[in-house]
């Protein structure tokens, strides 16, 4: 290859690059909203110069590349299409289901070439909506930023390949451990930035979910708010195998459940007081137990997964939070970590977690550490099998 074709290509390169940073950012803005489907991201560009951008509608509306090509259309006329590239976070899905396939739209508008982040791990795509395209005279590169993509996506890929929603885990706590004093006091550990950074995490998520032990302690709405105003509530998940939530609780309270949110319940089969939960929350999902008389969690996830939830934000309490660690159902770590110290008659963040030895404890790969206020963010994802820090091989860019 000549220097200047050896030039371009690194060009390309850097452009596909950028491109894909942008559809990952449209993608994120339907986090949490989108459910079961993905929140895809697509941007429709011509050289360095974007054309359209489009978002994964709420179940049932257009996909995130019909919107994109829509929004073309709209601004520029079809003809602007006729030659112009696409970049998607996941792969175009082929078959008809609520809407067309995005495969079939991109053929029609004339787009020559699909810029593709990760391959959709559902059965009925798969590989063949690139596939497809290729057939179709379409040149498709695969594998841009697919780590980056892989995660925007996680919660759907949980689903298909595991079964089960993603399961992200807060924490806010002092620099011992500590979420509330000895007598139950916990408002507030950490600061009003740190607040405000989980509230943008619970609007980025399907459902948040919480322990019986904290409805009790704190009575919280978990609705998502942005200043005192109430933008948005998730589905709001309450574990209480038990069922001694009081009725007077405010996740029950259609008065404080702004934003259209929903209460599930998840309980024991049988639960004293089923009946009356039906009455009080959305949904009610009865599990088994396990030996020590938890709910089965494994089993509650995927109930949850078929309910159509791919993402889950848990926040509490220590209850909770070491149940799904000790059953290795946790898969990203957001701490808060307040500049405090309560000492050893504070109320921890974490139960037992049964380590037979250190080499058992629970691995952190972190991802990002952020100033909060005072207060550190730590984000990382629990690696399983992999020791924190190592690094993956790099994947290749399939470029045909």
């Amino acid at each position: 290859m000549s220097a200047g074709g050896a030039s371009r290509s690194r060009a390309a390169l850097r452009r596909d690059d950028q491109m894909m940073k942008q559809a990952l950012r449209s993608a994120a803005r339907g986090d949490g909203r989108t459910h079961p489907n993905p929140s895809v991201g697509a941007v429709v560009f011509r050289g360095d110069r974007i054309l359209g951008r489009g978002t994964t509608r709420p179940v049932g509306g257009s996909h995130a590349e019909v919107v994109a090509i829509e929004a073309v259309r709209r601004r520029h006329g079809a003809s602007a299409l006729r030659g112009a590239s696409i970049a998607v976070t996941l792969e175009p899905c082929n078959f008809e289901g609520r809407t067309g396939p995005c495969t079939q739209a991109i053929l029609d508008a004339g787009i020559r070439r699909v810029v593709g982040g990760c391959l959709d791990p559902h059965a009925k795509v798969s590989g063949r909506g690139f596939r497809g395209l290729r057939r179709g005279g379409v040149e498709v590169v695969s594998g841009v930023l697919e780590d980056a993509c892989r995660h925007q996506h996680r919660g759907f890929i949980s689903v298909c390949e595991r079964g089960r929603p993603h399961v992200t885990l807060k924490l806010a706590t002092t620099l011992d451990g500590r979420i509330a004093t000895a007598s139950g006091e916990s408002r507030w550990i950490t600061s009003e930035p740190a607040r405000e950074a989980v509230h943008r995490l619970r609007d980025a998520s399907d459902a948040v979910m919480i322990g019986s032990g904290t409805a009790i302690a704190d009575d919280p709405t978990l609705t998502v708010r942005r200043g005192e105003r109430v933008v948005r509530t998730p589905v709001r998940i309450l574990v209480d195998g038990r069922l001694r939530v009081a009725p007077s609780a405010r996740l029950f309270d259609p008065g404080v459940q702004g934003g259209g949110g929903e209460t599930w319940v998840v309980c024991g089969e049988r639960a004293r007081g089923v009946r009356r939960a039906r009455e009080l929350a959305t949904r009610v999902i009865e599990v088994r137990r396990t030996a020590d008389g938890f709910v089965d969690l494994s089993r509650a996830l995927r109930r949850l997964s078929k309910e159509g939830l791919t993402t889950v934000f848990v926040e509490g309490g220590g209850g909770l939070a070491s149940a799904l660690l000790r059953a290795d159902l946790v898969d990203e770590v957001h701490w808060m970590l307040a500049p405090k110290l309560i000492g050893g008659d504070g109320r921890a963040a974490l139960g037992p977690l049964a380590l037979g030895c250190l080499a058992d404890a629970v691995s952190i790969d972190p991802i990002r550490v952020a100033r909060r206020g005072p207060d550190l963010h730590i984000h990382g994802l629990v690696r399983r099998g992999v020791p924190a820090g190592r690094p993956r091989a790099a994947r290749k860019r399939n470029r045909q």
